[in-house]
C-alpha cells in the first residue's frame, strides 16, 4: 500500500493516478477522512492522559497534606472512562483507516500507456522467426497424439484442469525448470523453493485480496492459502524485517508448485495444459533500493526474453496500459507467444515493478546512513512450464505430428531432438 505520508503530502498525486485507472477518487477521500479522524483522536487521548497526570499528582498533594482528595478520585473516574472510549475508538479508526488504504491502488509510473483494457496495451518488441499465418494442430491434440499428458484420468481422480504429464513431456517440463534455473543461476539469482502454503496475513501483504482471493485455493478451517506464486512467499519472507542491501540488489529464483482457481468460462485456446490449477514455474524475484528499482525492472525483462529467445519460439513484448495493471504493480510487461493453432498472442511472462507498495504493507525496511526506508519489490516469470510447453508444441510440430525439441533443452534430455508421435 502506498505510505501515510502520499496521502497527506501529495494527494493530488493519488487522485490523478486514480483517474488514469478510471477509479473512483472516493476510495483514497475516505483514507484521507479516517486519517483527520485518527489523528484527532491521538490529540484528544494525550489531552485526557495530561489531565489525569495532572489530577494523579493534584491527589498526592490532597494526601500528604491529609484532605479529603474523593472529588478528584471521581474526576479521575471519568477521565478514565473517557479514555477507554478514546482509546478503543482510535483502535478502530486506524483499523478502518488502513482497511481503506489497502484498497487504493499503486501509483503508476509516467509512461504506462492509457487505455481501457488489454486492446490498448502496446507491442514494443517482436522476437523470434515469423508468425506461421496458416493455423496448426491445437497442443491440445498433439499431446495426446504424443501420449505426453492424460486429461482424463487427471479429471477423474482430480477434476478439470488438471493433468498428468507423461514420458517425454514430463522430461521437457523438467529440462525448462534446470534450463532457467542455469540461466539464472549464472546471473547470481539466489535458487529458493518456497513453502507451497501462506497465512492470510503475509498474503495481504503482496496481494490486494479483494482481487486476488478468488483465484487462490483456501484450506477449509485452517489460516492457509496455496500459493499462487512463488513472488509471494519469496517477498513476504522478510516481512516486519530490516534488511542490508549493500552494493547489489538481493534476487531470487524461486522454483515452485503454483494452484490457482482459474475461474471463469475461457475459450478453447485455453483448453489442454494453458489454464490449468496446477503448474510448475521458475520465477525471478528483486528487493532492491528505491532508486535502482527501473533498472531491475529492465534486467528482469531481459532475463525473460533472453530465455524464450533461446527457446526459439515468436513473442512479443507488451507494455500493459492503465485499465490491464492490476492494484499492485506500477509498470508492467507482458511477454506473449504466438499460438499458431488459434492465432493468437497469448501471454507467458508478466515483469512488475511494485515500487514500495509491497514492503509497506509487508513493514519491510531497509537500512540506510539516515536510518530505514520502504525498498521495492520486482518480480517476473522466468518459465511458466505448462504455458512454456503449449507453445513449444504448437510452434515446433511437424507433418508427421513429431515435436523438435528447442535446441538449448537437449542436454536435458540425453541429446533427444524429436518427440515422437505414438
Amino acid at each position: 500500500m502506498l505510505e501515510m505520508k502520499v496521502f497527506r503530502e501529495k494527494p493530488g498525486e493519488i487522485f490523478a493516478d486514480l483517474q488514469k485507472r478510471k477509479h473512483s477518487d472516493e476510495i483514497a477521500k475516505d483514507v484521507i477522512k479516517l486519517d483527520g479522524k485518527w489523528r484527532g483522536l491521538i490529540e484528544e487521548g494525550n489531552k485526557l492522559r495530561a489531565q489525569r497526570n495532572s489530577i494523579s499528582r493534584e491527589i498526592g498533594d490532597f494526601k500528604k497534606k491529609g484532605k479529603d482528595g474523593k472529588a478528584f478520585l471521581k474526576k479521575m473516574s471519568g477521565i478514565n472512562s473517557n479514555l477507554a472510549k478514546n482509546e478503543n475508538e482510535t483502535k478502530k479508526t486506524l483499523e478502518m483507516r488502513n482497511h481503506a488504504r489497502m484498497r487504493v491502488p499503486n501509483i503508476l509510473e509516467n509512461e504506462v500507456p492509457i487505455g481501457k483494457d488489454d486492446e490498448s496495451n502496446k507491442e514494443i518488441g517482436l522476437h523470434g522467426p515469423k508468425p506461421n499465418e496458416s493455423k496448426s494442430t491445437s497442443h491440445q491434440e498433439i499431446i495426446e497424439s504424443i501420449n505426453g499428458a492424460d486429461l482424463k484420468r487427471a479429471a477423474k481422480i482430480a477434476g478439470r484442469r488438471f493433468y498428468f504429464l507423461t514420458g517425454d513431456l514430463a522430461r521437457l517440463e523438467m529440462a525448462l525448470i534446470n534450463y532457467a534455473i542455469d540461466i539464472l543461476y549464472e546471473k547470481k539469482y539466489t535458487l529458493t523453493i518456497p513453502p507451497f502454503f501462506m497465512n492470510r496475513d503475509a498474503y495481504e501483504g503482496v496481494v490486494d485480496l479483494n482481487d486476488f482471493e478468488d483465484v487462490m485455493y483456501k484450506i477449509e478451517d485452517q489460516d492457509f492459502y496455496l500459493i499462487a506464486t512463488s513472488e509471494h512467499p519469496l517477498t513476504s519472507r522478510f516481512k516486519d524485517e530490516i534488511l542490508e542491501i549493500k552494493n547489489e540488489p538481493l534476487r531470487y529464483a524461486g522454483v515452485s508448485t503454483n494452484f490457482r482457481k482459474e475461474v471463469g468460462a475461457h475459450g478453447l485456446s485455453d483448453r489442454g495444459i494453458w489454464r490449468v490449477h496446477q503448474f510448475a514455474k521458475v520465477e525471478q524475484v528483486i528487493i532492491c533500493k528505491p532508486e535502482d528499482s527501473k533498472e531491475m525492472h529492465k534486467e528482469l525483462l531481459n532475463n525473460a526474453i533472453e530465455i524464450f529467445e533461446g527457446l526459439e519460439i515468436p513473442f512479443r513484448v507488451v507494455d500493459i496500459c492503465t485499465g490491464d495493471i492490476g492494484t499492485v504493480a506500477a509498470r508492467k510487461y507482458d511477454l506473449e507467444a504466438w499460438m499458431p493453432a488459434s492465432q493468437q498472442w497469448k501471454e507467458i511472462v508478466s515483469a512488475s515493478n511494485c515500487t514500495s507498495y509491497q514492503s509497506v504493507r509487508l513493514n519491510m525496511r531497509y537500512r540506510t546512513p539516515e536510518g530505514t526506508n520502504y525498498p521495492h519489490t520486482l518480480n517476473a516469470t522466468a518459465i511458466a512450464t505448462t504455458r512454456a510447453l503449449a507453445a513449444i508444441i504448437e510452434n515446433n510440430q511437424q507433418k508427421d505430428g513429431s515435436i523438435v525439441i528447442p535446441q538449448i533443452l537437449r542436454k536435458w534430455m540425453a541429446n533427444q531432438d524429436v518427440i515422437k508421435s505414438q
